[in-house]
C-alpha cells in the first residue's frame, strides 16, 4: 500500500509480522478458523458421497416443479444464491430464495423446498420447512444429523443430506459452534442443493465439475497456508490491502456478485469489519457517489464544482471551514478501497464500465485490488474467489489482533431476543 489510510507505518509493519510470524497466527485463531477453510474441498467430497448415500429419487427432471424455493440464512442463503447465478435466466425452473420465517403465498404442492441450515436448529429456516410439509410442497433437509430439521424431514418423510462438521478441517479435534458452523460450511450446504437441482435439470454440472472445483480450492488453500509469507501468499496480501481501509466490494456479473456478497459477509463474521457490497452496472449509478464523500482520499476536489454559493457566502455560515488547501489527511481518516471481484464472464459493457471505475477510483485517490475468476465452469470460478477471499478474512482478523472466531455480539444479540 502507498498509502497507510490512517494506520502508522508501524502498525502497519506490526500487521504483517503477526501474518508472517507462524506462532503468532496459531495463537491469535483458537477457533481453528484458517483449518476450517482448509476443509472447503473434503466438504465437497464429503457432500458427494453424502448425496450419494441419500434417496433423493423424488427429485428429477421428469417431475420437474413449478419452482424450487431454498430457505437459509447466511452461507446457507447464498448456497441458494449460488444455484441462482449458475442456473441464470435459462433455467427452466424459478429458483427463489427465502430467507425469512414464512414461505411466499404462492408456494404450494406443485413447488419444492430445500430447507438448508448447517446446524439442522435454525428457526427461520425450521418454521419454513413446517409451512412446506404442511402445504404438501416436495421438501428435503439439509443439516446437522438428529437436529431438528432432520426430524421435520423424518415426519415429512422427506429426503435429508446430513451435513458433516470438520474437526478442525485438517486438524483438531472438536467441530465449530453452531454460531459460526455456517460460515465455515459453505460447501458442505451448497453441494446437496446443487445435485439436488442438477437432477431437477435446473442446472448442468457433473461429477468431473465438482471434482475440478475441489481441487481449485485445493490449490488456493496450498497458496494461502499459513506458513507462506505474505508476499508469496494471496490471501495474506489481500488481507494486508484492507489493513485500516473501508472495503467496497463489487461484482462483475450475477456470479461473482455471489463472491461479493460471500467476501462482505466473511469480513463483518470474521474480521469484523464493515464492508460494502454492490454488482456493475447497479453500483456504478449509486455506490460510486461514495467517491465524492469523505472517505475518498481526493474526492471531487479535483473535479469541476456543481454551481452553488460562492465562498463569500460559506464563510458567513456558522461552523464553516473553508480551509481547502490542506492536503494532508487527519489523523484517523479511513479511506476508501475499492475490490472487484471480476468474471471473465461479464459481458462486454460492463468490461467499460469496470475500465471507467478503476480510472475514476484513481483519480479520486481510492486504492483498488482486483481479483480475477478463471475456470470454464461457474462452480470453478466461484471456488477460486471464494476460496481466496475467505482466508483472507481470516488473517485480515489476526493482522488486526482479532479473535476470527469470535462471537461475542452475536450471542448478546440473542439474549436479548430469546
Amino acid at each position: 500500500m502507498s498509502e497507510l489510510d490512517g494506520w502508522g507505518g508501524a502498525d502497519f509493519v506490526l500487521a504483517a509480522d503477526r501474518l508472517d510470524t507462524p506462532d503468532v497466527v496459531e495463537a491469535a485463531d483458537p477457533g481453528d478458523m484458517l483449518r476450517q477453510v482448509a476443509s472447503a474441498a473434503a466438504q465437497v467430497r464429503t457432500a458427494l458421497r453424502s448425496c450419494a448415500e441419500t434417496d433423493l429419487s423424488a427429485f428429477t427432471a421428469e417431475g420437474r416443479p413449478r419452482a424450487l424455493v431454498v430457505a437459509g440464512l447466511g452461507a446457507s442463503g447464498l448456497a441458494g444464491e449460488m444455484l441462482n447465478a449458475m442456473a441464470g435466466l435459462s433455467s427452466p425452473v424459478q429458483v427463489v430464495v427465502s430467507p425469512g420465517e414464512r414461505l411466499p403465498g404462492w408456494v404450494g404442492a406443485a413447488d419444492a423446498v430445500i430447507a438448508v441450515s448447517c446446524s439442522g436448529s435454525t428457526p427461520e429456516t425450521l418454521a419454513i420447512a413446517t409451512q412446506a410439509a404442511r402445504r404438501g410442497c416436495r421438501l428435503a433437509g439439509v443439516g446437522a444429523e438428529g437436529s431438528p430439521l432432520h426430524r421435520i424431514a423424518e415426519q415429512a418423510r422427506a429426503p435429508f443430506v446430513p451435513v458433516v462438521p470438520p474437526r478442525g478441517g485438517t486438524g483438531g479435534s472438536s467441530p465449530p459452534e453452531a454460531t459460526v458452523l455456517s460460515r465455515s460450511m459453505l460447501w458442505a450446504a451448497a453441494v446437496p442443493l446443487l445435485v439436488i437441482a442438477e437432477q431437477m435439470g435446473v442446472t448442468q454440472i457433473g461429477p468431473d465439475v465438482y471434482e475440478l472445483a475441489a481441487a481449485r480450492l485445493e490449490e488456493v488453500s496450498h497458496q494461502c497456508r499459513p506458513a507462506s509469507e505474505s508476499f508469496v501468499n494471496p490471501g495474506k496480501s489481500l488481507a494486508l490491502d484492507l489493513v485500516g481501509v473501508l472495503p467496497m466490494v463489487w461484482g462483475t456479473s450475477a456470479l461473482s456478485e455471489v463472491a461479493a456478497r460471500r467476501f462482505t459477509s466473511q469480513l463483518l463474521q470474521n474480521a469484523k469489519y464493515p464492508a460494502i457490497c454492490g454488482v456493475l452496472p447497479d453500483a456504478a449509478h449509486g455506490q460510486v457517489a461514495a467517491f465524492d464523500g469523505p472517505f475518498a482520499p481526493r474526492s471531487s476536489r479535483l473535479s469541476a464544482q456543481e454551481p452553488g454559493p460562492g465562498p463569500d457566502e460559506l464563510a458567513d455560515l456558522p461552523g464553516w471551514d473553508l480551509d481547502y488547501e490542506e492536503t494532508e489527511q487527519a489523523s484517523g481518516f479511513t479511506a476508501l478501497r475499492l475490490i472487484l471481484i471480476a468474471d471473465s464472464g461479464a459481458d462486454q459493457r460492463v468490461s467499460a464500465q469496470r475500465a471507467a471505475v478503476t480510472e475514476l477510483a484513481g483519480q479520486r485517490g481510492v486504492g483498488i485490488s482486483e481479483l480475477g475468476m478463471d475456470g470454464e465452469h461457474p462452480l470453478v470460478r466461484l471456488a477460486g474467489v471464494i476460496q481466496l477471499t475467505d482466508y483472507a478474512s481470516v488473517y485480515l482478523a489476526i493482522a488486526s489482533g482479532i479473535d476470527p472466531g469470535q462471537t461475542v455480539a452475536i450471542r448478546d444479540l440473542r439474549t436479548r431476543i430469546e
